[in-house]
């Protein structure tokens, strides 16, 4: 991958910042992809990869869009046009963490930080350092400091080693790595009960207080693990998968071999970069150096028919000066599992009055804003059934369309459910070596939310 020129245009396609890293960019760069994007109708699907083919050469755009911003890198080469997407979401990351939004204003203001960046994160048109962690030992928001980092007699050691990720030299007073496992479920439900869409879309945060330079193995019960587990079992002359023996027996890790039925399979894994992939690629193990402080390990996606955790009935009774609601919801989760939070967004008629409500739990409030009801539960244990009744005034007119599109939003859920993950994905194990021989704690949780969970009505 080589990235010619990175521009940052506002919505209009005028420069703000460009920076050039090789030679060769055409000077009606900018004037092309306005020509090409900006330009076009709206009607037209756009795609983020655009070729040129000018009188001063061919070339391609890979760009991203944010509010009102067009942040463009233009390449001359037939490079990974994936890899230079990547790159210009995480350089979006970093402007974040620097700036409050990353807006055309925002862009003005801190130029002279966007330079420094750009100039450290890219070294002839290649990505070098891109993690936060680093780049912030060196570049600050007060633009003075370009001057200090003039003089420095060599930079950190971080930026150049292997693990560009993490410094040399980090000592914590408590060494502690807490995982959490985080599952959010995406549910679309028709009007008459039927379950249209369901997937699980699952992250794995991990927050790294450890001194040193820690390695860490991590063990999944994810089925590809546990089928590489069950045949290095075999070639060794073992017993297999199915015959694992639990929590007290199981590989070089202390995790279990593997027991038939208990695996997951993981769809669209996505790994920080800290991960050694060879090693995942030939044993499945996920070893990694971890950055310091918060970072997202590991993403996946289950596309799986999930039964919708919190159910939701509603019946809707609307006569010429009122309208009356019966909702009923329940969940439908394990013994021991406890929904927290749970909202219930019942969306209602645009040109309502004197809302009245009865719950037989939490409270219901009118959102007039947002035309629709919050019923707020705080807790909603397993197997419950509850119940809340009310309605509104109508005016005596109204507006038909308007009602009968009011009709047509869904009813949205939010929930979170600790201690309990959807897929039924489970930590095996988390070993962490240092070699000055510390013993760290690591901490595990699970956590499942609502994510896009939606109810029609009709």
């Amino acid at each position: 991958m080589a990235i010619s020129a990175v521009f940052f245009l506002d919505a209009r396609g005028k420069i703000l910042i460009s920076r050039t890293f090789r030679g060769g960019v055409p000077p009606d760069a900018a004037a092309n992809f306005k020509a090409r994007v900006i330009d076009v109708d709206a009607d037209v699907i756009a795609t983020p990869f655009v070729h040129v083919r000018a009188a001063t050469g061919s070339y391609d755009f890979v760009y991203v869009r944010h509010t009102n911003l067009f942040i463009v890198a233009l390449t001359r080469r037939n490079g990974n046009g994936a890899m230079i997407l990547a790159f210009l979401y995480k350089l979006l990351d970093v402007l974040a963490t620097y700036m409050r939004e990353v807006r055309e204003d925002s862009v003005r203001e801190n130029f002279v930080v966007i330079y420094e960046l750009l100039d450290e994160m890219m070294d002839w048109g290649v990505p070098q350092v891109t993690e936060t962690a680093v780049l912030s030992q060196f570049i600050t928001q007060k633009s003075k400091i370009a001057a200090a980092v003039g003089t420095l007699q060599q930079l950190p050691g971080s930026a150049t080693g292997a693990v560009s990720w993490r410094a040399e030299g980090i000592r914590h007073a408590r060494n502690e790595v807490f995982l959490d496992v985080i599952e959010q479920v995406n549910v679309l439900v028709s009007g008459s009960g039927s379950l249209l869409r369901s997937e699980i879309i699952g992250r794995l945060v991990v927050k790294s207080y450890l001194s040193g330079m820690p390695d860490l193995k991590l063990g999944l019960n994810d089925k590809l693990q546990f089928d590489a587990a069950a045949a290095a079992a075999l070639a060794a002359g073992g017993h297999g998968a199915s015959e694992g023996t639990g929590r007290g027996g199981g590989d070089d890790d202390g995790a279990p071999v593997g027991r038939k039925g208990k695996s997951v399979e993981l769809e669209d894994v996505k790994f920080h970069q800290c991960v050694r992939l060879a090693r995942f690629e030939n044993d499945r193990t996920i070893s990694f150096v971890p950055p310091d402080g918060e970072f997202e390990l590991m993403s996946y996606r289950l596309e799986t028919e999930v039964r919708p955790l919190v159910w939701v009935d509603a019946v809707i009774e609307q006569r010429q000066t009122r309208v009356d609601y019966l909702v009923k919801a329940r969940t439908q989760l394990k013994a021991s599992a406890v929904a927290n939070n749970v909202k219930i967004h019942l969306p209602v008629l645009p040109d309502v009055d004197t809302p009245k409500f009865q719950c037989s739990s939490g409270k219901a409030k009118y959102v007039p804003e947002r035309d629709e009801v919050v019923w707020h539960i705080k807790q909603f244990k397993a197997g419950r059934e509850l119940v809340m009744r009310g309605g509104f005034g109508l005016p005596s007119l109204g507006e038909d369309v308007a009602r009968e599109n009011a009709t047509k939003r869904p009813i949205t859920v939010e929930f979170e459910v600790p201690y309990f993950t959807v897929s039924g994905l489970q930590v095996r194990f988390l070993k962490v070596v240092e070699n000055s021989g510390y013993q760290a704690l690591p901490w595990v949780r699970y956590i499942t939310q609502a994510g896009q969970y939606e109810i029609r009505l009709t």
